[in-house]
């Protein structure tokens, strides 16, 4: 089976009137990629190896900790921190162009990287946006996870993320 380039998967969410990012959860949170003074900030991250870099000009979209048994199986750790960029200023720019891609899920894509095996994003299917983790990120002080997804999943050893004020509806 032949997996969707990030181009491809970019072009059929910019041709559709709709969108199905992450299930929809994320529209609770401002969507439209700007701050509340109408500024963009442009963000830069990449891989541990530096081989896969992204620039990103947008405001960042719900930052999360995800407590999924999915998430934890894949970082290896507790919970995976995310933030969400929508895809119309988001770019590839590394020596390694775009991620290689794992189908996690049918429609549900991982993009890491094949020299350092690095995880970077999440990328569903005909999304309008890709979250990447946090901590890819040149700078992750800036972004604050606003709420903790499954936090029944969550291990009984960390205190949970407290829920914010834009996040209560999650």
């Amino acid at each position: 089976m032949v997996r969707p380039t990030f181009q491809r998967v970019v072009l059929a969410a910019r041709q559709r009137a709709w969108h199905i990012p992450l299930r929809n959860w994320w529209r609770r949170f401002r969507e439209d990629g700007m701050s509340e003074t109408n500024q963009q900030q442009t963000f830069t991250g990449g891989c541990l190896c530096g081989n896969i870099r992204y620039t990103v000009t947008g405001n960042p979209i719900a930052p999360l900790v995800c407590s999924c048994a999915h998430c934890k199986k894949l970082s290896g750790g507790p919970m995976t921190a995310w933030v969400g960029f929508l895809l119309q200023g988001f770019s590839w720019d590394g020596p390694g162009g775009e991620p290689t891609w794992f189908a996690t899920w049918p429609g549900v894509n991982r993009g890491f990287c094949p020299q350092c095996g690095a995880r970077i994003c999440a990328l569903d299917d005909g999304a309008s946006a890709v979250f990447v983790t946090i901590m890819s990120l040149d700078d992750h002080s800036v972004v604050v996870p606003e709420v903790q997804r499954f936090p029944e999943d969550a291990v009984s050893w960390l205190p949970q993320v407290p829920v914010g004020d834009r996040a209560t509806a999650v």
